[in-house]
């Protein structure tokens, strides 16, 4: 067989390397976060019974009277979302902003009560939620992260080239691991199986992850996340979108809404209060909020929607429901006056595409279909591990005192051309990927390949 032009294979061989001692701490991190929020329901209970859980009555308060309770409670707060009781033996729960922090307030229905409250950032799901979608540090985090499941799409393409089973060895160390095998080599069949069977989940994983991310997953929705604007039924809308709703540590409406206006309320009072300031007169009418608990029941929006209220004099309640099964997913935008439903939508309305994108959101998540859907992606979870760990192990192994270890040169693959192509596109489809690999390129161009001598 003639040899490849040795520079070029050199790199293509050696991406899957680089790409691994970049992304396996992230890997790493991700799927133990991962764990952490799919297992949410099941730790929450255990964790807070006490706040989730309560004897069940006959007669249950309305939403304006535990409010009032709540607001009685903690007098300089301001509510800024009501989620009402899950089932009947729930609590309802508020979510206030008092002196700069964000508190989950947990209250009896029956009988107002207040049962306790937590810091609405400093819990263990929302650090899990912030850590596995930001590393806890905003924009940058976010981006790192998706470099890492960039890479990582690029680490499984890679490796199922150079791990595709061929030669005298049938399936033997891609297949199957081989035992019998001791040290590195156990190490790297274990690596190459995992790889080989886990490689489509975790593809999926990384695609389903990326729609999020704010730089490639803002473009994906901006390609894709349209609606038809008579659905907004001409309603004076707002600059800011329903994706303002979501943060790092809490979810509040469905990806596919993310691009959508928020609608404004109108109306003499909205005006009113516009020019002339809330101080210049007594407070306009406004919905209350178990007229608004009212209007979600009317529209059939399943339990477990939350209620997010109006933060300016324009401003609506949003009713939003980030269903388990998305195709019970539901956003209302309610006007704050005359409690006119300005905007309704549902899994109807969805795009092919933001239909796709949910359930596949919903599946990574571990939600849509029950405890199986959560051990299946607890079973992804593990392999990302068990992958991310091995890979470490091996390079660990066979690295050289005091050098990287970079993989010496194989002749023995054939399809090196194809592969370099494959890498490209990718590059091009995630353009940070692209030009981490542009800098990469350059630093073992002129770096590593002058610290470590080809080795044929």
């Amino acid at each position: 067989m003639k040899k490849p032009d040795r520079t070029f294979y050199n790199l293509a061989w050696r991406w899957h390397f680089y790409a691994g001692l970049f992304v396996a701490p992230f890997m790493i991190l991700l799927a133990l976060t991962g764990i952490i929020y799919l297992f949410k329901p099941q730790l929450d209970t255990l964790m807070y019974r006490d706040l989730l859980q309560v004897e069940v009555a006959h007669h249950r308060l309305d939403a304006d009277q535990l409010q009032q309770q709540v607001q009685h409670a903690w007098p300089q707060a301001t509510v800024s979302k009501y989620i009402p009781p899950l089932d009947a033996q729930g609590s309802a729960q508020f979510v206030i902003r008092d002196q700069g922090r964000e508190l989950n307030v947990f209250i009896n229905p029956y009988t107002g009560t207040l049962l306790g409250s937590q810091d609405a950032k400093d819990n263990l799901q929302a650090i899990a939620r912030a850590l596995h979608g930001e590393l806890m540090i905003g924009t940058l985090g976010d981006r790192l992260i998706e470099l890492a499941a960039g890479w990582g799409i690029m680490l499984v393409v890679s490796g199922l080239y150079l791990w595709w089973p061929r030669g005298n060895n049938g399936g033997a160390g891609v297949l199957w691991p081989r035992l019998s095998r001791r040290g590195r080599a156990l190490w790297r069949d274990l690596h190459a199986v995992t790889g080989f069977w886990g490689s489509l989940l975790l593809l999926f994983m990384l695609l389903s992850g990326m729609t999020w991310t704010g730089f490639w997953g803002k473009q994906y929705a901006d390609l894709w996340n349209t609606f038809p604007a008579a659905m907004w039924n001409d309603v004076p809308r707002s600059t800011q979108l329903a994706g303002t709703l979501n943060t790092a540590s809490t979810q509040t409406v469905p990806w596919a809404l993310e691009n959508t206006p928020l609608p404004q309320s109108s109306g003499d009072h909205a005006e009113h209060m516009h020019h002339h300031g809330p101080s210049s007169g007594p407070a306009a009418p406004r919905v209350t909020l178990q007229e608004v608990v009212d209007i979600a029941t009317q529209h059939g929006v399943e339990p477990g929607y939350s209620i997010t209220a109006p933060k300016t004099a324009e401003g609506v309640f949003t009713v939003s429901v980030f269903a388990d099964d998305p195709r019970n997913d539901a956003t209302l935008h309610i006007d704050q006056y005359s409690g006119k439903v300005l905007a309704h939508v549902g899994w109807q309305h969805y795009s092919l595409v933001s239909k796709a994108t949910e359930a596949g959101v919903m599946l990574h998540e571990g939600k849509f279909f029950g405890l199986l859907n959560q051990l299946l992606m607890l079973l992804v979870c593990l392999m990302i591990l068990l992958g991310s760990v091995s890979g470490l192990v091996m390079w660990w192994k066979r690295r050289p005192e005091g050098g990287l270890g970079v993989p010496p040169l194989r002749h023995d693959l054939p399809r090196w051309k194809t592969a370099t192509a494959v890498m490209l596109v990718l590059g091009v489809v995630f353009p940070l990927v692209g030009v981490s690999m542009l800098v990469m390129w350059g630093i073992d161009s002129i770096v590593v390949r002058r610290l470590t001598p080809l080795q044929a």
